[in-house]
C-alpha cells in the first residue's frame, strides 16, 4: 500500500523503513534485511494531507543512541503551501511522539532533508517561504524559497531555526551529507541570475554558519517552472564530494555526475549518466572507504530499469553501467545505504515485486 519508502539502518543492523500510505506515516523494522517486517507503527495518529510531490517522502534516521527521528511534510492548502513535522521515538520504535511542526512560522515549508552528523546529532534542512510576505508587501517578486535549517539534537541550539540563503528552487529535494562533525553540506537547485536553475553547494564552517554558495555546474536551465527533480550528494571518507543531478539546460540536458576534491570550490566536468534515449532519472549516490556507487532509473519502453555502476578510485573511472533490477509497475525512487561493510539499494514497486533490498557489495 505504500507509495514512497525511505530506509535507514541502525547500528545493530536493524533495517528501518518509513513509508506513506492513506494519509499516515508508518514505521516498520526488519532484522533479516527486508525478508520479513514487524507490524507497522503509525507516527501520525490522525489522517493528514501528506505532501505527494514527486520529490517528497518521509525521512528517517536512527541515532547511535537508538533514538529514531522521522520527518515529513503535509499540504496545508490547494496552493501547495506545506508544513514540515518531526516525531521521535525513544523506545525502539514502539511508539512515537505527537508530531510537532519543525518551525512556528506559518508561511510554507517543504522538501525536508534529515541526517546524522559523525557524532550522531540530528540535522534538518528544508525549503521555507517565510520571507515571501515581506517581499510582496514591498512590491517585490520573491523567487523560490529560503533554505532553512535546524539541529534537532545537540549544538548549537536544538530546534533553533536559521536561514542559509534565499532564492532556492522551491520544488526539488535537497542533497545532504557531512564533511565532518557539525559540518553539513547541502546540495540544491539554486536560482541564479536570469532565473537559471542550476545546482549549487553550501559547506558549513561550523554547526551554525553556512558557507558561501558555490556553483556545481553551468547548465543554463532557464525556467520559472518546477523541475521536481532534486540532486544526490555523497562525501567519501577521503573528503571527496560526489554529486549527481538532472538538468534540461540549454548547455547540458540529462543526468550527470561530477566530483570535487576541494570541498565544493570546484567540480570536475559533468559526466553523463545512463542512456539518454531511455530518460535516465532519480540518481542516488553513496561513498564508502572502498568505493563510490551510483544508481538511477531508466525506461526502456516497457519496464522501469534500475541501473548502477561503481568507482574504486574516487569517481575518476567507473565500471560499465549494469541493470540491477526491473519492474513494469509504478516505481519509487531508489535509495543507497551501507551497513556492516555492505552496500545496498532499496527499491519499491507498486507491482508484485514490492519492496526490495538488493546487495551491491558482499561483506568484507
Amino acid at each position: 500500500c505504500a507509495s514512497t519508502v525511505t530506509p535507514a539502518f541502525a547500528n545493530d543492523g536493524t533495517l528501518w523503513l518509513a513509508f506513506a500510505a492513506a494519509g499516515r506515516i508508518l514505521v516498520t523494522k526488519s532484522s533479516d534485511l527486508g525478508r520479513t517486517f514487524a507490524d507497522a507503527v503509525p507516527v501520525n495518529r490522525e489522517v493528514q494531507q501528506l505532501d505527494w510531490g514527486p520529490d517528497s517522502r518521509p525521512k528517517i534516521v536512527v541515532a547511535p543512541s537508538g533514538q529514531i527521528t522521522v520527518a515529513y511534510a503535509i499540504f496545508k492548502d490547494k496552493a501547495f503551501n506545506g508544513q514540515v513535522f518531526v516525531s521521535q521515538s525513544e523506545d525502539g520504535g514502539r511508539s512515537f511522539s505527537v508530531p510537532r511542526a519543525v518551525t512556528d512560522d506559518l508561511e510554507s515549508q517543504r522538501f525536508e532533508a534529515l541526517g546524522l552528523d559523525t557524532q550522531g546529532r540530528v540535522f534538518a534542512a528544508w525549503l521555507d517561504k517565510r520571507n515571501r510576505p515581506a517581499a510582496r508587501a514591498r512590491g517585490e517578486k520573491y523567487a523560490g524559497a529560503a533554505l532553512a535549517f535546524a539541529w534537532l539534537s545537540g549544538a548549537p541550539a536544538a530546534g533553533e531555526v536559521k536561514l542559509a540563503k534565499d532564492n532556492t528552487c522551491e520544488c526539488c529535494r535537497i542533497g545532504l551529507a557531512f564533511a565532518g562533525p557539525g559540518q553539513p553540506v547541502l546540495l540544491f537547485r539554486n536560482i541564479f541570475e536570469g532565473s537559471v536553475r542550476d545546482h549549487a553547494v553550501i559547506t558549513f564552517a561550523d554547526p551554525a554558519t553556512p558557507g558561501p554558495v558555490k556553483r556545481v555546474s553551468d547548465d543554463g536551465w532557464k525556467t520559472d517552472a518546477c523541475p521536481h527533480h532534486g540532486p544526490s550528494l555523497a562525501i567519501s571518507p577521503q573528503g571527496t564530494y560526489h554529486v549527481a543531478w538532472f538538468t534540461n539546460g540549454a548547455k547540458r540536458d540529462g543526468l550527470f555526475y561530477a566530483s570535487s576534491r576541494d570541498r565544493g570550490t570546484t567540480f570536475t566536468a559533468p559526466m553523463p549518466l545512463g542512456a539518454a534515449e531511455r530518460q535516465p532519472s532519480r540518481p542516488a549516490l553513496i561513498a564508502t572507504a572502498e568505493a563510490v556507487f551510483a544508481v538511477w532509473m531508466e525506461y526502456d519502453g516497457k519496464a522501469m530499469l534500475l541501473m548502477g555502476m561503481r568507482s574504486g578510485d574516487e569517481g575518476r573511472t567507473w565500471t560499465t553501467p549494469q541493470e540491477i533490477a526491473r519492474n513494469e509497475a509504478e516505481s519509487d525512487h531508489p535509495h543507497l545505504l551501507a551497513q556492516g561493510g555492505r552496500v545496498f539499494v532499496s527499491w519499491k514497486s507498486r507491482g508484485p515485486e514490492g519492496f526490495r533490498l538488493i546487495a551491491l557489495e558482499a561483506p568484507r
